[in-house]
């Protein structure tokens, strides 16, 4: 039977390959030393940190790669060396101008700062759940390679809101702890007039053409077959797809409470009506 040695443990061949590669994966992570490989007099198999006699260096590829950014769409979404459109996970940056669209209050803010972070440096992706979107974009979070986590920063410098879409929930504790503070603080966009909360009574006069902050009195809960609706006080409601309930508090926790919804508003029939994906996007105040 073969043996493989690790750091000073043996283990029986069948464990080999999958003992090598958590060694070999976890050394560009805690800046290990050279890895080793050599065959003893009987037949073994040994690998180290250690050099010996008769052994050789392995050459170790890391698990993932860096890319060239070549172009800055927005605050929010890039293209990468290799071809491939990278769309931010957990995050939505204010758009800017195109299509005789007036840009966001924010949005050129976002994107400078995006051209100016990335221009000297390459970014390795981390994707989650879902690897791209229904424009085929590839949905990643981004790292520099002095491990910056670029939708995190745009969050926590408030030039980006969080936008978390389930089933893609990587890091959504930590995007949201820097929201908190971006926005306690009154960085970038929520110093903006832009995003302060409007009132639902507001919404029969005002255009909403982008991200906004509706507050109400939530008033009554109905479930169909695909969503879950919060009535409030006025002709607003909240959506909630069904298949995403389980990640929200009790419903009726939000009955006569006055609550915060954040997100994209559009018109149905008579109501206005907003689709929350995830809990963060209902604050109780």
């Amino acid at each position: 039977m073969q043996f493989i040695k690790w750091f000073g443990s043996n283990y029986t061949g069948s464990l080999s390959r999958g003992i090598l590669i958590i060694g070999l994966c976890m050394r560009p992570l805690f800046g290990l030393a050279d890895i080793y490989q050599w065959q003893d007099n009987d037949g073994h198999q040994h690998f180290s940190d250690r050099s010996v006699a008769q052994a050789k260096k392995l050459t170790i590829k890391p698990g993932y790669g860096f890319y060239q950014v070549t172009k800055v769409f927005d605050g929010d979404t890039v293209l990468l060396s290799d071809g491939r459109k990278i769309r931010l996970l957990g995050i939505n940056a204010p758009e800017i101008e195109h299509r005789n669209k007036m840009a966001d209050a924010g949005g050129d803010e976002a994107k400078q700062w995006l051209i100016k972070k990335l221009q000297n440096n390459k970014v390795r992706l981390l994707t989650d759940s879902e690897k791209t979107d229904k424009y085929g974009r590839t949905l990643a979070h981004l790292f520099t390679e002095s491990h910056e986590h670029i939708n995190l920063q745009l969050v926590a410098l408030g030039l980006a809101q969080v936008n978390i879409h389930p089933p893609n929930l990587l890091f959504t504790d930590l995007l949201l702890q820097a929201q908190r503070k971006a926005e306690a603080n009154q960085l970038g966009l929520w110093r903006h007039a832009d995003y302060a909360v409007n009132t639902v009574g507001s919404l029969a006069v005002q255009k909403h053409r982008s991200w906004v902050r509706i507050a109400g009195i939530v008033i009554a809960i109905k479930q169909t077959r695909k969503f879950a609706y919060l009535y409030f006080s006025g002709p607003f409601e909240v959506r909630i797809e069904r298949q995403w309930l389980a990640l929200f508090p009790d419903l009726k926790t939000y009955i006569g409470k006055s609550v915060e919804a954040r997100g994209w508003i559009n018109k149905r029939k008579d109501r206005f009506s907003m689709l929350a994906k995830h809990p963060s996007a209902l604050i109780i105040r």
